[in-house]
């Protein structure tokens, strides 16, 4: 049965998806950049400032589906970065050092980069 209804809605599945990816990705970066959502804004030209760059264009990439694997890329590099960088030296284990969001961030890119943008995207439509 779960077979059918991924068959069936798997297109509409993989857009929520990379929308959701791509707007909560987009939120870190805002916070970052802008101060939005809770957060502090950095200096744009420091670490943070970079990673907030980062965030806040390719969630927006993402979510829309423009240049997705591109976009993904980087962003998982950034997570590999941001993990090994801030949180591993904490602890080795991801929930003590806080760092499991920046890894199921970099899992989530990966799947984007091997799926690419998916049927409803901006990617999808310039490739008509």
């Amino acid at each position: 049965m779960i077979n059918k209804i991924a068959e069936k809605y798997g297109n509409w599945m993989y857009v929520v998806f990379r929308v959701f990816v791509g707007l909560m990705f987009f939120q870190h970066g805002a916070q970052k950049l802008f101060g939005w959502f809770g957060g502090q804004s950095a200096e744009l030209i420091s670490l943070m400032g970079l990673a907030g760059a980062i965030e806040t264009v390719g969630g927006i990439l993402i979510a829309v589906g423009f240049l997705t694997r591109w976009a993904a890329a980087v962003s998982a590099i950034q997570m590999l970065a941001a993990y090994f960088m801030m949180h591993f030296p904490k602890s080795w284990t991801p929930i003590a050092n806080k760092g499991e969001l920046a890894l199921l961030y970099f899992a989530a890119f990966l799947v984007l980069i091997k799926e690419g943008a998916g049927r409803w995207s901006v990617d999808n439509k310039f490739a008509k």
